[in-house]
């Protein structure tokens, strides 16, 4: 049985209204401010901040279920709002100077990302200067501070893959997001130009993924920071997919009930091929579900066991969520091509559901080409392949 799930309940009282601002988020290539402020309403940006500065610390599974619940209302939302909780588990991993900079004065303050190594660094005394442009930073309009990528060099000449926090007045945003799918996640670039990161703001990739970071260990008491950050950073990615085709299952019902067919005056509600195609995304959905619960509950379990996954559960958490999203698809797609012409005009619900459901695969940790890779050298005891994160 579930736990009981707060945050959760709160959501629900809000979805009617971002949904009701989709259209809206589409046409203006963000999140609405609405939405922000509703759902920090509710607390949920602080699901995974520490409790110190007034974070809730709620487990994976009752976070991932926010998610997949605001992913029916509004994906784009879902997208950039999950990745602004996900990334406060990150900083938590940071020293503590920097947690107290980020969160001292604004217990509010969230940080977008753009987590691919591209930004370029000069040693200098006490940090780096740090150029880049930076793409891929959802929901970064709503940031007060940002997460970036980059390669520094170590003692012994070593590229080591870094992540550097930088405030929001350490950059500009370019206005460059034209998207097909997730058109309202505000996914811009950050322009970054010679600015000083200091030590403290820095921290190597592989130390958060084991265990070494300046923050490891600083909640001793806290269920969910004893853990590899990335599970945790990639958690919203099949919980939006599994929202998008939990919506087009509802979609599709509610659209082909009444539907006939102009030329023959058929009810395509009751034909033998829309059944068929109902019932097995409806089997495909809920195989989806069960089957990210259970990765979920294990993130859970190893944190609050204070276990740190081994490298093969890592490689089965690293696919079961890009597996899972390619059933999401399919279950969509399934529906989508079935569903009518007029399912393809903008101002319906469910050709939004069908991008957005593809874009939840175009992401580097979704895509099951390098998934399936990953496990299968897993499965055969072969060392991972380095060019595969």
């Amino acid at each position: 049985m579930k736990k009981p799930n707060p945050l959760l309940e709160d959501l629900k009282a809000i979805l009617p209204a971002i949904a009701a601002n989709a259209a809206q988020a589409e046409k203006d290539r963000k999140v609405p401010d609405e939405n922000i402020a509703l759902l920090k309403s509710i607390g949920m940006h602080r699901a995974f901040q520490p409790k110190p500065y007034g974070g809730m610390e709620i487990s994976l599974p009752q976070f991932a279920d926010c998610v997949v619940a605001l992913a029916g209302a509004c994906a784009s939302t879902a997208w950039a709002f999950s990745l602004l909780c996900t990334h406060s588990h990150q900083l938590a991993m940071f020293s503590k100077q920097l947690q107290d900079e980020v969160w001292g004065d604004d217990p509010d303050a969230t940080a977008s990302s753009s987590i691919a190594p591209f930004g370029k660094v000069e040693e200098t005394e006490g940090g780096v200067i740090f150029n880049g442009e930076m793409g891929w930073s959802s929901g970064s309009d709503h940031a007060e501070w940002a997460i970036v990528g980059c390669r520094r060099l170590d003692a012994e000449g070593n590229q080591n893959y870094c992540f550097a926090v930088l405030p929001r007045s350490d950059y500009e945003i370019r206005d460059d997001w034209f998207a097909a799918g997730m058109k309202g996640s505000g996914t811009k670039t950050l322009i970054i130009k010679d600015v000083f990161v200091p030590n403290h703001r820095i921290q190597q990739a592989k130390d958060m993924m084991e265990g070494r970071s300046a923050g490891f260990g600083l909640y001793p008491d806290s269920k969910i920071f004893y853990t590899p950050y990335r599970p945790y950073f990639a958690s919203g990615f099949a919980a939006i997919g599994l929202g998008i085709a939990e919506r087009m299952l509802e979609a599709y019902r509610e659209k082909t009930k009444n539907r006939v067919r102009a030329y023959t005056g058929v009810n395509v509600g009751t034909a033998t091929p829309a059944l068929m195609r109902l019932a097995e995304s409806t089997h495909q959905v809920a195989a989806a579900r069960a089957f990210l619960e259970k990765t979920w509950q294990e993130h859970a379990e190893h944190s609050e066991q204070h276990q740190y996954p081994s490298r093969e559960t890592l490689a089965f958490w690293r696919t079961n969520q890009a597996y899972a999203v390619k059933m999401c698809i399919q279950a969509v797609d399934r529906l989508f091509e079935a569903a009518g012409g007029t399912s393809w005009f903008e101002s319906n619900e469910m050709q939004r559901l069908f991008r957005d459901s593809h874009m939840t695969a175009a992401h580097a940790y979704t895509d099951y080409d390098v998934c399936a890779q990953i496990l299968g050298r897993e499965l055969m005891g072969l060392e991972p392949d380095p060019s595969m994160v």
